[in-house]
């Protein structure tokens, strides 16, 4: 069995992968009959296929064009804004009371990834998740500010209460943005 110049001989039986032509393979693609191997095989509800016939797209939902990046980033920074001055205006007397602060991270939480996604229809992905927090983040600095405007000094700072709520609200944000 010798080969010509490095080229691969068929022996009987014996089939390579059209991608792969190292890769010894008895599969072929139910629709083309294009010798593949394991790596190219694609399974599809109707049988195995190669990657042409399989016409594998990325889910609607999770493919978020440059367009929808900034409608994200938009919607973000707004209802960071708003609920941050919302917070300031309803909560700001009374700070924030223990266990409260769990509900209220959870709200801000909602809130902003509700927004994002609904400015880019509904879209999931890496990038929006990154916007809701960066949004998140956004309504506790705006709820510090005007709760009690920028403070230096002893008791100046951040408290505890605060910093688990935002975290807490970033996370929720996150994870309703997150793909499958």
């Amino acid at each position: 069995m010798g080969t010509d110049s490095g080229a691969r001989v068929e022996e009987e039986g014996v089939t390579y992968c059209a991608r792969h032509p190292q890769v010894e393979t008895v599969l072929r693609c139910g629709r083309c009959e294009t010798p593949i191997c394991p790596r190219c095989l694609v399974q599809t509800p109707v049988g195995a296929r190669c990657r042409d016939c399989a016409n594998v797209r990325r889910l609607p939902t999770i493919d978020v064009t440059p367009v929808y990046f900034a409608r994200g980033m938009t919607a973000a920074l707004i209802s960071g804004l708003a609920v941050g001055a919302f917070l300031a205006l309803f909560i700001g007397g009374f700070g924030f009371l223990g266990w409260f602060s769990i509900l209220i991270g959870l709200g801000v939480g909602w809130a902003i990834s509700e927004s994002v996604s609904l400015a880019t229809n509904r879209k999931r992905g890496l990038g929006l998740q990154v916007c809701a927090v960066l949004g998140v983040l956004l309504a506790f600095l705006v709820l510090e500010f005007l709760d009690s405007g920028p403070r230096v000094g002893p008791g100046a700072g951040v408290g505890a209460y605060q910093l688990i709520s935002a975290g807490i609200g970033a996370f929720f944000a996150a994870s309703r943005l997150r793909m499958g």
